[in-house]
């Protein structure tokens, strides 16, 4: 395979265009784009938790999930496409419910925190969220067919960082921190 990029700047995008994968080119505030950055911003915050010392299997899925937001970002810039699989979504399920079925139940709410990687996951999971607005919004807003997969899969892996920041509060002894009302 021959160089993705052998030129890093091309200036293309100096009046505020960028070019999408079928060869449209497209404002960079638009919808779509909105939809792409999420998803990237949301992959490196992935990156910064993989970073902080996740434990091995978390690590794996993660790196896992990483992958799949690549191909996310693949789907979103060549309109029409589909690149996540109903598949992608069963394995999300499968993890969470593998993970879930280690903790307490929930008895009141959790508040983002509990030490590092727990927060850097809550961080992660609010964007996941975000990034599930955006792709929703472009749905609605341009017309434009998003995969329902990629919806469902957005959904249940901000789903998963919930609990896999739950998991990582209670690493080395620590625990969660619940919310009380009036602090």
């Amino acid at each position: 395979m021959g160089y993705r990029l052998s030129k890093i700047y091309t200036r293309t995008g100096d009046k505020g265009t960028t070019g999408l994968g079928d060869g449209r080119r497209v404002d960079k505030d638009c919808a779509r784009i909105e939809a792409i950055g999420t998803v990237d911003e949301l992959n490196s915050l992935i990156a910064v938790l993989i970073a902080q010392g996740t434990p091995q299997p978390i690590n794996e899925a993660l790196t896992g999930i990483q992958h799949r937001l690549f191909d996310l970002g693949g789907e979103l810039s060549i309109p029409s496409m589909q690149v996540i699989e109903a598949e992608a979504v069963v394995q999300l399920e499968a993890l969470l419910d593998q993970l879930n079925a280690e903790l307490p139940p929930l008895r009141e709410f959790v508040l983002p925190g509990g030490n590092l990687p727990a927060a850097h996951c809550h961080h992660a999971r609010t964007v996941c969220r975000r990034a599930e607005r955006r792709l929703t919004h472009l749905a609605r807003q341009e017309g434009e067919e998003v995969s329902a997969n990629a919806l469902k899969y957005l959904n249940r892996l901000s789903d998963l960082l919930f609990v896999i920041g739950r998991v990582l509060a209670r690493e080395n002894g620590g625990s969660e921190v619940y919310w009380r009302k009036g602090g």
